[in-house]
């Protein structure tokens, strides 16, 4: 026995101790019987060993705490980076304020932007552009044949007597 604590009343305290409520705890007690072992676990020891403990169980019990505490260190490193990388997502949420005619958007400041850039600054995209059929068979071919319908019109024997 200690002479002022029992090692369930140091157990205790440690568990309410702000920094120490993560410390790995193995009591080793004289006490064997069924309630004083499960007073100790229910206290917050994560192991309990009674006397004389036997030496290489001993080890083994050590060498499961440190296992635990190592096991403990990383995934509190794991949420660390988890949480560091979640404050970094960027993400659009709410109403986005967008011009009818143009489809620019008002972002921070009132300043109006192409809807690509405030995207690209607000979530993890990137755009490539393209022409969608719709838009290829309304403005794109009407465009081509007013195009072709200004120029000059040369015949093929034209082109071979300028040497083209």
């Amino acid at each position: 026995m200690m002479p002022e604590l029992a090692g369930i009343e140091v157990c205790r305290k440690a568990r309410q101790t702000a920094g120490l409520e993560s410390l790995y705890i193995i009591l080793l007690t004289s006490r064997d019987s069924e309630e004083d072992i499960v007073a100790g676990l229910d206290t917050g020891a994560n192991d309990y060993i009674t006397k004389p403990p036997r030496r290489r169980e001993f080890a083994a019990r050590i060498g499961v705490g440190e296992r635990v505490v190592e096991l403990q260190s990383q995934l509190a490193q794991r949420v660390v980076e988890l949480e560091d990388a979640l404050s970094k997502v960027k993400t659009l949420q709410g109403l986005l304020p967008i011009c009818s005619y143009c489809k620019k958007i008002r972002g921070d400041g009132n300043y109006w932007k192409q809807v690509e850039g405030y995207i690209e600054e607000h979530a993890d995209v990137s755009f490539s552009h393209g022409i969608c059929p719709d838009c290829y068979d309304s403005i794109v071919e009407p465009q081509l044949a007013e195009l072709e319908s200004n120029l000059p019109f040369r015949s093929p024997t034209e082109d071979n007597e300028d040497g083209v």
